[in-house]
């Protein structure tokens, strides 16, 4: 019977037939198709032959799984992979969570692995500079996700509220509690909102003005309307790098909105906080030292393997007031120890949790600050090419962001939403779709990968003419037979 420690030798091999697959994939990668043809009773069929009844040899199960995520997943470190905030991770950061796996510390506790700990807050405080707040008011957090970042922001805004709200929870408001959003913004909100036990319908969702962004004085009227209404609102967003078009709202003015109505003011930075790190683009995120918090992602902007979600607060103390329990089983041995030591589990909504600092601070440690601004003006200038060959084609661009984003519609007639389909069709690339405020479909293309160049971009607007093309002489075919 195999066991779950394997020898020395089988351990040997084990490891280099891994490493050689991640190299095979590294290499290969952009030779195969971006998205897969779905087969759900193909998969269903392949792992039904494990019934785990008996073991098998490790290479055999590694080849199993190598093979299934090869043919059986949308491949988003493709250089021609356009899609969503999914980019291709660094080597560090590929080599961080391999000896994570391996060392598997638990950060519940700070004495339980206090390099890991203290690995977290550096990056915590590095970041936090870069966002603009002082040194000595800087906290915050790693996440599994900007979902988990932006729930831990409504929380730390209940608590801001009212300091009863953790013991008695929304009972401890006098009013009803609201939470201000633009109609672009992520909806982890909406879902933090139900998980608090606020419901959704405390959360204002704001129409955005003609650049899809959140207006200041809109949000402000909608505020003083409810709280006329005798409700409270405790939190507004700003979202610096819309899911949908990349667009940055106006953060120095809704921080201002905030400020006059004494909400808690959050920035949602998962993507567009890569400006932080740009000289040039940072003037973009005006303001937002202002914000009480942060969400940062650096699984999307600074291409870490998933999930590296961070929060950051100006509050030093907000995180220990929202999430501090008293657990006599938990190990005190640190607590001798001089300075500000945090226990992790009493300071976020996790409890055991895995050292997810590493990927980040290894890719950090080798590529620098400028290293990492050289990637993201890489794909800065891509957006720009991309933006440019889409017009040429025939495209137009509808959404105004510097963001490497680009929201693209036929004036044609050709369906943006078909045209899209038919591309992830293709394999040949992965874009697609969403819909405007007009209610108008467009193709949404995103440079998210520093391994994207030219012919990349160029073989993408050569895709979508291509699909655009076919729709549009069958549609043409289909009118003539009617008629």
């Amino acid at each position: 019977m195999m066991k779950l420690d394997l020898d020395t030798a089988t351990r040997g091999d084990l490891w280099q037939q891994v490493v050689g697959e991640m190299e095979r994939y590294h290499d290969q990668i952009s030779e195969v198709r971006v998205a897969p043809v779905l087969d759900i009773g193909s998969i269903r069929d392949r792992l039904s032959a494990f019934d785990f009844e008996r073991g098998m040899p490790p290479s055999e199960a590694v080849c199993f799984a190598v093979n299934g995520m090869w043919r059986d997943q949308v491949h988003t470190p493709h250089p021609r992979y356009f899609g969503l905030f999914n980019p291709a991770p660094t080597s560090m950061g590929i080599a961080g969570d391999a000896l994570v796996a391996a060392f598997n510390p638990q950060i519940a506790a700070w004495s339980h692995s206090p390099f890991a700990s203290e690995v977290e807050r550096h990056l915590i405080l590095a970041l936090g500079r870069r966002f603009g707040y002082p040194g000595d008011a800087i906290d915050g957090v790693f996440a599994s996700g900007g979902a988990e970042a932006n729930h831990t922001a409504v929380l730390c805004a209940l608590t801001h509220a009212s300091p009863r709200f953790a013991r008695e929870g929304v009972r401890a408001m006098a009013s009803s509690p609201l939470l201000y959003v633009s109609a672009l913004s992520h909806d982890s909100v909406l879902k933090a909102a139900r998980l608090c036990g606020l419901g959704t319908d405390a959360v204002r969702i704001v129409a955005v003005d003609s650049r899809l962004r959140l207006a200041p004085e809109t949000v402000g009227a909608a505020m003083e309307r409810d709280r006329a209404a005798g409700n409270a609102p405790i939190m507004l967003v700003a979202t610096a790098g819309s899911t949908s078009a990349g667009v940055i709202d106006d953060i120095a003015g809704l921080g201002a909105i905030a400020r006059r109505h004494g909400a808690w003011f959050h920035v949602d930075a998962a993507w567009g906080g890569m400006a932080a790190l740009l000289p040039e683009l940072y003037s973009l995120l005006d303001g937002i030292g202002q914000a009480d918090s942060i969400t940062f992602d650096a699984h999307k902007s600074l291409s870490t393997p998933m999930g590296a979600g961070i929060f950051l607060t100006r509050h030093p103390d907000i995180l220990e007031h929202t999430f501090r329990v008293n657990a006599d089983y938990m190990p005190r041995d640190g607590a001798s120890q001089a300075g500000n030591m945090i226990d992790p589990f009493a300071h976020s909504m996790q409890w055991s949790r895995r050292f997810t600092g590493l990927k980040l601070f290894l890719s950090l440690a080798v590529a620098g600050w400028e290293g990492y601004a050289g990637a993201l003006r890489h794909q800065v200038a891509m957006g720009e090419r991309l933006c440019r060959q889409a017009r040429a084609d025939g495209w137009k661009v509808v959404n105004d962001t510097p963001l490497p984003l680009a929201l693209l519609t036929d004036g044609g007639g050709v369906d943006a939403a078909a045209v899209a389909q038919a591309v992830v069709a293709s394999g040949e690339a992965w874009v697609s779709s969403v819909r405007l405020p007009s209610g108008a479909a467009a193709i949404r293309a995103c440079i998210t990968n520093y391994r994207t160049q030219p012919a990349d971009v160029d073989a993408l607007i050569a895709s979508l003419g291509r699909a655009r093309a076919a729709l549009g002489s069958a549609s043409g075919g289909a009118q003539r037979t009617r008629a």
